[in-house]
C-alpha cells in the first residue's frame, strides 16, 4: 500500500521545503505553524499495462465489449488526448500508444478498413509530427500520418456538424467525420479529476460555437469546484453532459477509454523533487544541491531546453472502458485514492510554486497569462468542498513571470496582454468587450489553421479560469515575479518570501495561518 498524503506541521525540526518556480526551484523556510499538504505516495503500477488494456476493452462498463461493436464496412474514428497531457509528457512507450495498438490491431482482426485518427486538440495549438510520433508511438504514426492522422481542425467549416442543442440553448457542432462515423472510440489521459469524462468528445472535437457555452466567465464562477463534479455544482461538467447527452440523442455512439496514473513524476536525477524533505538521503541532499547549482548557472536558453526534454516515469494505475459514465466514475475514484489528502479548515495565505510546465506551454513558454492559469486557475482550485485560503484571504505564489511570450504557439496572448489587460483585468468586461474579435479574427484563424498557434479566444480562456479566485481572494503576491507582468495582471510582486508575508499582512493581519500546497506531486484537498 502507498502511504497516504498527510498534513504536516512546521516545528523547529523541520527542514527547509522545496519549492518550485517556473524553471528553477529552491530550499524555503516557512515560519513555525505552517501547515504543510504532502500528496500520497504513488501507487503501485500496472506490471502487465497490454494485459489489463485487453481486459478493459473484453469486459467493458455500460458497454458491449469493443470486438461486439466492430464490424467490417463500419466508419470508426480514434480520437487521441493531445499534448496538453500528461504533465511531464510521459517516457516512452506513452500510454495512449498502447491503447492504440490495442485498439487498431483489434480493429483490423475484425475487418474495419475506414479507420481515421484525430488528435482531439479543440482550440489548443496544432501538435506537431515529432510530438505526435511520441504519443501514437512509431508503429501507429508511419501506418497513419498524415492522411489517416491528424489534428482536429476547429474552424475547418466543411469538416465540421451541427448536431443540435441542449435544453439549456447550448450548441453542440463537432467534428464532421467523428459525428458521422458509426462509433467513436477515444482514448483518455486523466490526469486530474476535470478531465475526461463528457468533457472529452464535446471539447476535444468542438468548435468554437460549442465551447463558448461552457468556458466562459459566468460558468467558472458558477463552477466552484470544477476540479471535482461529483460534487455536482460543476457548472463546466454539467454543461458537457449535456452536450453528451444530445450527442448521444443524435445516434453518435462513444466508447471510452480513460486511464490513469500515479504520481511519480520526476525522473532522475531530479527524484529527489518526489519525495519528502526530511527523508532525503545523503545522496538526495547532494544531488540537490548540484542540480541547484547547475541550474542556476546554466544559460536560460539551454534551462529551459532541458526542462522541456524532461520526460516523466509515470506508471499506469488504471484503465477503463465502456460507456462515459460508468468509467469516468471509476476514473475518479483511482485519481481520488492517488491524490486525495484530507485537511481540516482554511487558512489566511496559501501559499505554491508555479512549476515549470503547464498544459499550454509543453514544449513552449510560460508566459504571464498561463502563470496566472496555472496559479489561480489550476492550483488554487484543486480542492474539494472549500478552498484551503478562506474569503478574502492571500495567495503567495513562486514565479519569476517574465514578460517573454512564443511568436508561434502563443500570438494572440500578446495582443491580450498588450491591449486587454493594459485596459481592464475584470474577467467580465473582457469577455463583453474583446472575446468576439479576438475569436473570429481572421489572422488569429489562418495561424490556428495553419501554424502551430492557439485559437485567438484561447488567452481569454485563461484568464476566465482564474475568474472565480479573482472574486474570493482579497490580495495575490508573486515572489520573484516580474513587477511590471504582475502590475499589468492586478498581483503585487515581491523579492522574498519575507517580504510576501509582510506585504499580505495588510490584508490579513500579522499572525496569519498559512498553509503550503507541497505540489508537484499533484494532490486534492479535501477541505473540511
Amino acid at each position: 500500500m502507498a502511504r497516504p498524503g498527510f498534513v504536516l506541521e512546521v516545528d523547529e525540526r523541520t527542514p527547509p521545503l522545496l519549492v518550485h518556480e517556473g524553471e528553477g526551484f529552491r530550499l524555503e523556510r516557512f515560519p513555525l505553524g505552517t501547515r504543510v499538504i504532502y500528496p500520497p505516495d504513488p501507487l503501485p503500477r500496472i506490471r502487465d499495462v497490454r494485459g489489463a488494456i485487453r481486459h478493459a476493452l473484453a469486459n467493458p462498463h455500460g458497454s458491449e465489449p469493443l470486438a461486439d461493436l466492430l464490424k467490417p464496412g463500419m466508419r470508426l474514428t480514434i480520437a487521441i488526448d493531445d499534448i496538453s497531457l500528461p504533465l511531464p509528457p510521459m517516457q516512452a512507450p506513452d500510454i495512449r500508444q498502447l491503447v492504440l495498438e490495442e485498439v487498431i490491431e483489434l480493429a483490423a482482426r475484425k475487418g474495419v478498413e475506414d479507420l481515421k485518427l484525430t488528435m482531439a486538440n479543440s482550440l489548443h495549438r496544432r501538435m506537431t509530427a515529432d510530438e505526435i510520433k511520441h504519443a501514437v508511438g512509431e508503429r501507429v504514426f508511419r501506418s497513419f500520418y498524415p492522411h489517416d492522422l491528424k489534428n482536429h481542425d476547429a474552424e475547418d467549416r466543411e469538416n465540421l456538424l451541427f448536431v443540435g442543442t441542449t435544453e439549456k440553448g447550448e450548441e453542440v457542432e463537432i467534428n464532421k467525420r467523428a459525428a458521422t462515423s458509426d462509433l467513436i472510440v477515444y482514448v483518455n489521459i486523466n490526469l486530474v479529476p476535470m478531465d475526461g469524462g463528457h468533457k472529452s468528445v464535446p471539447v476535444g472535437l468542438a468548435s468554437y460555437r460549442s465551447v463558448r457555452h461552457h468556458h466562459n466567465v459566468h460558468t467558472m464562477l458558477h463552477s466552484r469546484s470544477y476540479m471535482d463534479p461529483r460534487e455536482g455544482r460543476s457548472a463546466i461538467h454539467d454543461s458537457c453532459r449535456r452536450m453528451g447527452k444530445v450527442l448521444e440523442d443524435a445516434g453518435i455512439r462513444i466508447f471510452t477509454i480513460e486511464t490513469t496514473l500515479n504520481n511519480e513524476t520526476f525522473p532522475e536525477p531530479f527524484g529527489f523533487m518526489n519525495r519528502r524533505e526530511w527523508e532525503w538521503s545523503a545522496k538526495e541532499q547532494a544531488t540537490y544541491l548540484a542540480a541547484k547549482k547547475l541550474n542556476d548557472l546554466t544559460p536560460p536558453a539551454v534551462r529551459h531546453q532541458v526542462w522541456m526534454r524532461m520526460r516523466s516515469p509515470v506508471g499506469v494505475t488504471g484503465i477503463n472502458a465502456g460507456a462515459t459514465d460508468p468509467v469516468h466514475e471509476r476514473t475518479l475514484s483511482k485519481i481520488h485514492e492517488q491524490q486525495l489528502v484530507h485537511v481540516e479548515g482554511q487558512s489566511d495565505v496559501l501559499v505554491f510554486g508555479i512549476p515549470y510546465v503547464g498544459p499550454y506551454n509543453v514544449n513552449s513558454i510560460m508566459n504571464p497569462i498561463l502563470v496566472h492559469c496555472l496559479g489561480l486557475g489550476y492550483l488554487f482550485n484543486m480542492y474539494r468542498n472549500k478552498p484551503l485560503v478562506r474569503p478574502g484571504g492571500v495567495v503567495i505564489m513562486f514565479h519569476p513571470v517574465p514578460w517573454e511570450f512564443h511568436q508561434v504557439h502563443h500570438p494572440s496572448y500578446i495582443d491580450f496582454f498588450e491591449e486587454v489587460l493594459a485596459e481592464t483585468t475584470d474577467p467580465a468586461t473582457i469577455e463583453s468587450k474583446f472575446e468576439e474579435r479576438y475569436a473570429t479574427d481572421p489572422w488569429y484563424i489562418h495561424l490556428y489553421r495553419t501554424s502551430y498557434a492557439y485559437h485567438g479566444v484561447h488567452p481569454f480562456y485563461m484568464w476566465y479560469w482564474g475568474a472565480h479566485a479573482l472574486d474570493y481572494l482579497g490580495d495575490v503576491i508573486v515572489v520573484g515575479g516580474n513587477r511590471r507582468a504582475c502590475e499589468r495582471m492586478g498581483y503585487r510582486a515581491a523579492t522574498t518570501f519575507k517580504d510576501a508575508l509582510e506585504m499580505a499582512s495588510e490584508t490579513v493581519g500579522r499572525s496569519p495561518s498559512i498553509t503550503y500546497f507541497h505540489m508537484p506531486p499533484y494532490l486534492i484537498a479535501d477541505v473540511s
